[in-house]
């Protein structure tokens, strides 16, 4: 992705591994201040993880392969028994890490395949490769959908988003945000509408960021309005991304996405989900069987932001001790989805039998 930095713009990837360190944009600290955070075990960037150094399905799956590939490294000393021991304990504390997001545990169950023959410096190597294909394979998915994407979106297409699934999501291009991009640099003229998605704010935060550092038209509003600029007529084509894809169809994104696709749908506006092939989950039957992840009450009840002063302050909100709830995603049911773009090409219904057919092994 473009990032400008001191007047500068480079090309960053959102994450990657040098050596036994991970290196993250701390999503964090974005927009306001930019920074890069180490991590030099598989149990700090576990931790990274969980705490949303890094965020989105793509990164937490690529973050997950890098933190396996960590693992081996700590052990690549030890015997045979002692080596397996220790992988498949990492394996568990990163699937603790979080619940939603498929790729995640797709990252790890490919990792520790990849460590299931030959000897332990054998493995070790595996397990590097592995991991660094799970980022190669992420990057070429998104650039692909964009690819894809793109088409969908006309000459002064004004699209709406929902929470981060861009760049920041990803390794590189994003999967709702890449068609915007590639279509921004064909030279099409784009508008993007980045509901702010409390209670964490990525749109306002990461989204707006992203469309910043690309120089594409945008506007941040609060979650509330996305219908009525539906209602009026200005908004042309909703796409967002996807934590988990069940068999038939049903999706599991950020909290909010199941009313814009209500919405969209009763205003007539098509409605996709953009996500790779390692975000659909054949396992899962419904949406009804994918948890859900309930976060802290704390992230309702405080805000951060920047104050006047220029520092990064935390702000409550409600009266002191008032209660929340947190669940961090929700389930669109697949009727209210008008297609999937994936690196395969567009999915249209009837779901249950096109995703079988594309992802067949």
């Amino acid at each position: 992705m473009k990032v400008k930095i001191d007047g500068e713009t480079r090309e960053l990837y959102t994450l990657w591994r040098e050596g036994d360190t991970v290196k993250m944009i701390d999503q964090r600290k974005l927009p306001h201040r930019f920074e890069i955070a180490g991590f030099g075990d598989h149990r700090a960037t576990a931790a990274a993880i969980k705490d949303m150094v890094c965020r989105g399905a793509g990164a937490v799956g690529c973050a997950a392969g890098y933190a396996m590939a960590q693992a081996a490294l700590d052990a690549k000393d030890e015997p045979l028994r002692e080596f397996l021991a220790y992988m498949d304990e990492a394996a568990e504390t990163v699937r603790g890490t979080r619940p939603t997001a498929v790729n995640l545990f797709h990252a790890v169950e490919r990792c520790l395949e990849a460590c299931s023959e030959g000897s332990v410096i054998e493995r070790v190597e595996n397990v590097l490769c592995e991991a660094d294909e799970i980022v190669e394979d992420d990057l070429e998915a998104s650039k692909r959908m964009g690819e894809i994407g793109a088409e969908l979106i006309m000459d002064g297409c004004r699209v709406l988003t929902h929470c981060n699934a861009g760049a920041l999501a990803f390794i590189d291009y994003g999967t709702a945000l890449s068609p915007v991009r590639v279509a921004h640099r064909q030279g099409k003229k784009v508008f993007v509408w980045v509901d702010e998605t409390r209670p964490r704010c990525q749109g306002s935060r990461l989204t707006a960021w992203e469309m910043e550092q690309e120089g594409i038209p945008y506007a941040i509003i609060v979650d509330n309005a996305a219908g009525y600029y539906m209602r009026r007529g200005e908004v042309d084509l909703v796409i967002v991304g996807a934590d988990r894809v069940a068999a038939n169809g049903d999706v599991a994104n950020k909290i909010g996405t199941y009313e814009k696709a209500v919405v969209a749908k009763a205003n007539g506006i098509p409605f996709y989900v953009a996500a790779p092939e390692m975000t659909f989950d054949l396992r899962t039957p419904t949406g009804d069987d994918i948890e859900i992840e309930e976060r802290s009450p704390e992230e309702v009840t405080y805000l951060w932001g920047l104050a006047d002063d220029g520092e990064r302050k935390r702000v409550l909100i409600p009266k002191r001790g008032s209660s929340a709830r947190n669940p961090a995603f929700d389930v669109t049911p697949a009727e209210y989805i008008t297609g999937f773009i994936t690196e395969k090409g567009l999915i249209s219904p009837p779901y249950k039998e096109k995703i079988l057919e594309t992802f067949r092994k």
